[in-house]
């Protein structure tokens, strides 16, 4: 266990967890308690992330919950989450070392190496940190004193560069083609099968067009309902972080590639795009019976499908499509504040910083250097 940290209650009960509830009473437990205060599921599923990598990290283990030597899955370190951690417990002393741990962390990369976390990723933890101590004097679990000093863990700061990269228009129509490939495959013989590759590829062409007209991010798209589409006004109303709504438009060929969609989706309430059942490929439906809505991770998916189809080296992230998206509206000369508004960055600066053009100019600055001729000195003896 990590240099003096409260322990992590492996065997819950009243005599376990003295002066606080079982992990399981949500009502009582911090862990809960803050994630439950979340509205969107996006959120809530991204902090408890940081809760339970914060927690392995303080037993020392994988934070991702993995074996370090093969990156698999691993059922026990799994198993070690925010639940079972005594935050109330936890002081400055205590803060102040999972800061550190949060400095040290790395994740592994595909090739097996390893690559420390970026800063926006370490505040991200730093944030779930603050809150859910927070959350514990809320419960008067701890007092405020406790958690003021607690609490005083400072953000990691540095520049870096904006997630994701340039997406090639080229790369976008190669998944695009994938899927229209699908639309009458007359190498597969069974009707049924055809229908079920026709239903699917009208689903992802018409995802595609909207990741890349508007710039939504991955659980906005996920999160868009039927409802919240206008083709008359080509707009897409979006519920982005903290639940802050907007507006953004689609272009008149992706307007196109939706319409296509619902007529295999029907105007049913529910999800734009909603998932598939394994069997069958039909539309998911909820215990209401309403089109169910898709998880973020599946449009995660869909790309990776899409881009594999189309022979692509790389997987583009949803990410890669906003970066563009916001590119493309720079360089065409939109101005900061409706790029910014499109879309919904709180600040002008987070926007300016996929702005293009500065980067344009400084490597035409370099271009005016010229690189030495290899010439030897004069007179100069050579080793």
């Amino acid at each position: 266990m990590s240099d003096n940290l409260p322990e992590v209650v492996t065997t819950v009960g009243a005599e376990t967890l003295p002066a606080v509830a079982a992990a399981h009473d949500r009502q009582k437990n911090p862990y809960w308690a803050y994630l439950d205060s979340l509205d969107g599921r996006e959120s809530r599923r991204t902090m408890k992330g940081c809760l339970d990598r914060i927690a392995r990290l303080m037993t020392d283990q994988e934070p991702a919950g993995t074996d370090p030597a093969t990156g698999k899955k691993d059922p026990a370190t799994l198993a070690i989450t925010g639940e079972t951690i005594r935050w109330h417990l936890l002081r400055a002393e205590h803060t102040q070392r999972i800061r550190a741990l949060i400095g040290q962390a790395t994740s592994r990369k595909k090739d097996g190496t390893r690559e420390p976390w970026s800063i926006a990723y370490r505040n991200k933890h730093v944030v779930a940190l603050r809150q859910v101590l927070d959350r514990a004097w809320l419960l008067d679990l701890m007092d405020a004193d406790e958690r003021d000093r607690a609490q005083r863990v400072n953000q990691f700061e540095g520049i870096t560069l904006p997630a994701g990269c340039h997406l090639p228009i080229e790369r976008v129509g190669a998944m695009m083609a994938a899927c229209d490939d699908d639309l009458d495959r007359d190498d597969v013989e069974e009707p049924v099968k055809r229908e079920e590759l026709r239903r699917v590829a009208l689903r992802d062409a018409a995802m595609l067009a909207a990741l890349y007209s508007t710039g939504v991010r991955r659980f906005e798209l996920a999160g868009a309902a039927l409802a919240d589409y206008d083709p008359v006004a080509r707009s897409l109303r979006i519920r982005g972080k903290r639940s802050k709504e907007r507006m953004v438009y689609l272009t008149a060929s992706a307007v196109g590639r939706i319409e296509a969609w619902l007529t295999v989706r029907r105007r049913n309430p529910g999800g734009l795009f909603p998932p598939f059942t394994p069997r069958g490929r039909h539309i998911r439906r909820d215990e209401h019976g309403r089109v169910a809505f898709m998880d973020a991770r599946t449009v995660s998916n869909v790309l990776g499908e899409r881009a594999a189809q189309a022979g692509l080296d790389e997987t583009p992230r949803a990410h890669d499509f906003r970066r563009t998206f916001i590119g493309e509206l720079l360089d065409a000369g939109v101005d900061l504040a409706t790029a910014q508004a499109l879309v919904g960055h709180s600040s002008p600066a987070t926007t300016a910083k996929y702005d293009r053009r500065p980067e344009r100019t400084r490597r035409a600055a370099v271009d005016n250097l010229a690189t030495p001729d290899p010439v030897p000195l004069p007179g100069a003896v050579r080793r």
